[in-house]
């Protein structure tokens, strides 16, 4: 199946939970539950053979029962019962599928795996899984996850998609995402890959306009030819940020097991990736890291990084990081920068970079530094350290922060370390926008990641 549409089951007008239950630790009574306390607006239906009403909702025996046109159901059944519920929703003429039941291949049985690939292409109704924890869209209500809200926060909307081969790995990125800035516009974790994989959500994604970043976590790659074709024309429209695992032989093994993905040798597929721009995650943190900077800054003209800092050490450690970076150098200030910082600042300022506001800086030093900064072309980004423990750092100068990112054209992030004083604050300049990192690699790492970007796309 070619160019498989997957709207109807991120934006569905009606959903149906096949293994609805009114046990609370079933899988189907959790799902069903997201559904009715998320906010979604379009028609629920219930399915269990045993229950004539489930939370209030009224339950079907079969999928056939329902007269409605159904968009997506979920099924969360025992895995041996799957096979027949699917030929059902082919019947019914449901448009999409999610099989959030595990026990195919993954466990070894190919079988009844391979019966749920031709149950899916008879009826030509895109199926995602099995052994996934299925969709989540922040706009349309969808959430087939089987993760309470109460364990798992739910992200606000944002413009990063993130596709999830691992249920795991997903669930804990997403936890992290709902403590960043950036949001969420699509999560889809298709485990096994039996009928929907990755080239499929790719080519979807690509099209989707709420869509401005991917990150990824694979495991393996089905088709390898068509990933290519993907690749080719994807990062030309928009970033992508992979995780690939299964980067040795324990890890391989430990992949297939998982979600019975063939990992295949990791140099192959970096250099992939290289080739075609995505940009390569090392670990978990990377994906946030990469995604708030690619998803938010605009892309540098060059490497030259003025780094502006209250704290002596913390800039060192910077600078440090960026010599050591391989592509950023500190900015050599202008003659005119100079003299406009001479009149401003104190006399214990050194005026070059990391230019160290002291100490005592306070949103009038931070602000009188990035006027003048702001203007000089020989700067191309800007890391600006803020340490909230110090006397002036407080709420005006994240305030004067956010101000002077509304009105700049070229990168700028915020390196800020500490915990609940300086997390209050993080957040505060997040949810506007502005990324903030909090350790010095963490954060010339991801401006050296929006260079490549920049690098890659100006040699298309």
């Amino acid at each position: 199946m070619k160019n498989m549409d997957l709207k109807p089951m991120l934006k569905p007008e009606s959903v149906a939970i096949i293994g609805a239950s009114r046990d609370p630790d079933k899988v189907g009574h959790v799902i069903l539950q997201n559904y009715i306390n998320g906010g979604y607006s379009g028609r629920i239906y219930a399915v269990n053979k045993s229950a004539d009403e489930i939370m209030g909702i009224k339950s079907y025996s079969s999928v056939l029962d329902i007269k409605d046109k159904i968009d997506l159901a979920v099924i969360s059944i025992p895995a041996q019962f799957v096979p027949e519920a699917l030929e059902e929703c082919g019947k019914a003429k449901v448009r999409t599928v999610v099989v959030v039941s595990g026990g195919f291949a993954e466990v070894g049985n190919n079988g009844l795996q391979e019966q749920l690939v031709k149950i899916a292409e008879k009826y030509n109704m895109p199926t995602l899984g099995p052994n996934c924890l299925g969709v989540m869209d922040p706009r349309s209500r969808v959430d087939t996850l089987f993760l309470p809200t109460y364990k798992l926060s739910r992200p606000s909307i944002g413009g990063v998609s993130f596709v999830c081969q691992s249920g795991a790995v997903g669930s804990t990125v997403l936890d992290m995402i709902s403590g960043e800035g950036f949001g969420l516009s699509k999560f889809i974790s298709y485990g096994n890959a039996a009928h929907i994989d990755e080239v499929d959500i790719l080519r979807y994604l690509m099209g989707d306009k709420e869509t401005k970043v991917i990150i990824m976590y694979i495991e393996g790659i089905k088709r390898g030819k068509e990933f290519i074709e993907i690749a080719r024309k994807i990062t030309k429209v928009k970033p992508v940020i992979v995780l690939k695992a299964g980067r040795t032989a324990a890890g391989q093994a430990a992949a297939h097991s998982h979600t019975a993905a063939l990992a295949g040798n990791y140099e192959s597929h970096e250099a992939i990736f290289r080739q075609y721009g995505f940009t390569i995650a090392e670990d978990l943190s990377d994906l946030l890291n990469y995604a708030k900077i690619l998803s938010s800054e605009p892309r540098p003209k060059g490497g030259r990084l003025a780094i502006v800092t209250n704290g002596g050490g913390t800039g060192v450690l910077a600078a440090d990081a960026t010599g050591l970076s391989g592509y950023l150098q500190l900015a050599e200030l202008s003659g005119k920068s100079r003299a406009a910082l001479q009149k401003t600042m104190p006399p214990l300022v050194n005026l070059r970079v990391p230019l160290d506001l002291a100490g005592d800086a306070d949103e009038k030093r931070y602000g009188d530094a990035m006027s003048i900064l702001s203007t000089d072309e020989t700067i191309d980004m800007f890391l600006v350290i803020v340490l909230f423990q110090t006397p002036g750092a407080d709420s005006r100068v994240a305030a004067k922060l956010i101000s002077f990112k509304e009105k700049l054209d070229k990168p700028m992030i915020v390196l800020s370390i500490g915990t609940d004083y300086t997390r209050m604050h993080k957040v505060m300049m997040e949810s506007a926008g502005l990324p903030v990192y909090d350790s010095p690699n963490a954060a010339i790492r991801s401006l050296v990641e929006l260079l490549k970007h920049s690098i890659y796309l100006n040699r298309k």
